[in-house]
């Protein structure tokens, strides 16, 4: 197939209808109703399920339902909206059905504004909700890898029977790039475990999140917790960029990602030994291999950027240890850092530990 000129938003819910999603719900808030609008236009054409609920709340309990019921459901929203499907989304997880979450960030705290913020990483990747549980989070930086991240979601939902996010701030959900889209798939037939309306075995089923008594509701979060740690084995991934001779190394995610990689490029041409380390899975999020370029011996310093007041710089600390300076440098409210500042804090830090310029000419190559 050949690329076209697809806004972010357009692409997720294009990307959404072509992997499967068979019922959707949501509620309008910028900066994602694109979306919301063109999957209004689309589900119906398809014979599939849209609904605009009344709220978000209502919106994440039907998803519940729909995600009880075994369709592959979805929905999306922005910060406050997010924040208000919180109990909803505990539900979900404390009853290992599964559902798409899209998050196109905006602004905060509040009802914030309607630019692009990354401020949301906390209420996403350290619970989306009450209870001991994480949700899958994955953060593009591209539309394209937003289309191909959005379809690898319904997989994940449905391998691990559970909540997946994908998270874009607002800037993705906005902007416009070639992107390819993928083929039209078969709607998934129901899973076993699903909901039927039986009465009698061996048809019935049951799912619920109640689990009364102290020693039950432990063993089922034991169980929840032996799956969390597959998930922490099996589905880290990120972006190395120029890391092979990095003596510097930006962490950050989505468009943040995007700018330090283009800061990153500028100082190579100068011949600083500088690269980029890139979560796409926030959660979970790659810390074994944060950790072990920490530990090369080669690094001597890392700078986090992200457009909020320093979110996943907890994350890269725990990571990195305390044998290396970790620094860091955001935008908030809706500000974008740009390349030049990111620039000046990395020369700031590169500097201080060479009093000696680097020679130009030196060159790095990506790291897959």
């Amino acid at each position: 197939m050949s690329k076209q000129l697809l806004k972010g938003n357009v692409a997720i819910a294009e990307a959404a209808v072509r992997a499967g999603c068979d019922a959707y719900f949501g509620y309008p808030i910028t900066p994602q109703t694109e979306l919301l609008e063109h999957m209004s236009a689309r589900m119906p054409e398809l014979n599939r399920i849209f609904l605009q609920a009344e709220s978000e709340v209502a919106a994440i309990n039907m998803v519940y339902g729909a995600a009880a019921a075994g369709v592959r459901v979805m929905t999306s929203s922005s910060s406050p909206g997010i924040s208000l499907m919180q109990e909803g989304l505990s539900y979900i997880a404390g009853s290992e059905v599964p559902a798409v979450i899209v998050d196109v960030i905006r602004g905060g705290p509040g009802l914030g504004n309607i630019q692009p913020a990354q401020a949301d990483y906390n209420q996403v990747t350290k619970s989306a909700g009450h209870g001991d549980f994480h949700p899958i989070v994955m953060a593009p930086a591209t539309v394209q890898e937003a289309i191909d991240l959005t379809a690898l979601a319904f997989d994940l939902a449905d391998k691990y029977r559970t909540l997946v996010f994908v998270i874009a701030d607002g800037t993705i959900g906005q902007m416009m790039e070639p992107a390819e889209l993928p083929p039209m798939r078969e709607l998934r037939p129901r899973p076993p475990w699903a909901l039927t309306g039986k009465q009698e075995r061996p048809h019935k089923n049951l799912i619920s999140s109640i689990h009364i008594d102290a020693d039950k509701l432990e063993a089922f979060n034991e169980k929840l917790q032996a799956k969390l740690a597959l998930i922490q084995q099996n589905e880290v991934r990120y972006e190395a960029y120029l890391l092979d001779d990095a003596e510097y190394v930006v962490a950050a995610f989505g468009t943040a990602a995007r700018v330090a990689k283009t800061a990153v490029q500028n100082l190579r041409r100068q011949g600083y030994l500088v690269g980029l380390f890139r979560p796409i899975t926030v959660w979970p999020f790659p810390e074994k291999e944060l950790s072990a370029l920490a530990d090369s011996g080669r690094v001597k310093g890392f700078l986090v950027t992200e457009m909020n007041a320093g979110q996943m710089l907890h994350d890269v600390r725990l990571a990195v240890g305390r044998q290396l300076p970790v620094q860091f440098y955001g935008r908030m409210g809706g500000a974008v850092p740009m390349p030049d500042e990111i620039e000046s804090k990395l020369l700031a830090m590169i500097h201080k530990h060479n009093p000696q310029p680097i020679l130009e000419g030196s060159n790095g190559h990506a790291n897959a």
